[in-house]
């Protein structure tokens, strides 16, 4: 899992809700008999109701963020020398965007992700081809590629420089050695 500093930014811990006040003596409306007893507990149920979804609403209206490429946050993936920071979502549970940094002349092993990934390449020159031996067809900034899932490929950084892309996946991330 990403560390706490690179978890996603659009959480709850970001949302902001601030639940209405509300003034009155509850325990004379709450009453037996009294008309408003039905009226007052529905009003609590939907303010208790509101203050646990409404947070979820305001990440996935797309609370507008701005992060200088100086504020993004890499961490060890576990996978061999490569790092990635969260753009959105999280890539250890589910749909997400990730930076991806591949060091120069980085060459993976044959590999699968279960899920199709998209990439678009942000810095250096990056190849995706289905076999080490294919021929490499050069991916310079601004270019993309799709991988679907479950297909074996190799991933390479042909720069002199560290490679940085941006991948999306409809799942989780999963890195599997496919010898």
């Amino acid at each position: 899992m990403p560390p706490r500093s690179a978890r996603p930014y659009c959480s709850l811990e970001h949302a902001h809700f601030h639940p209405p006040a509300v003034r009155f003596s509850v325990g004379t409306l709450l009453q037996r008999n009294h008309p408003m007893t039905h009226s007052i507990k529905s009003l609590v149920a939907a303010i208790l109701l509101a203050g646990a979804i409404l947070p979820q609403f305001a990440c996935a209206a797309g609370t507008s963020i701005n992060v200088p490429v100086t504020e993004i946050k890499f961490f060890d993936t576990g996978v061999g020398p490569l790092k990635a920071a969260v753009g959105y979502g999280d890539l250890s549970k589910g749909a997400h965007g990730t930076f991806v940094k591949l060091p120069a002349g980085f060459v993976s092993p044959l590999h699968i992700h279960t899920e199709d990934y998209s990439g678009v390449v942000i810095t250096g020159v990056v190849a995706n081809a289905e076999t080490a031996e294919m021929k490499d067809v050069p991916l310079a900034p601004g270019s993309y590629w799709f991988q679907q899932g479950k297909a074996p490929h190799v991933t390479k950084c042909l720069s002199v420089n560290e490679c940085v892309v941006f991948i999306t996946q409809p799942g989780k991330f999963d890195y599997v050695n496919s010898h």
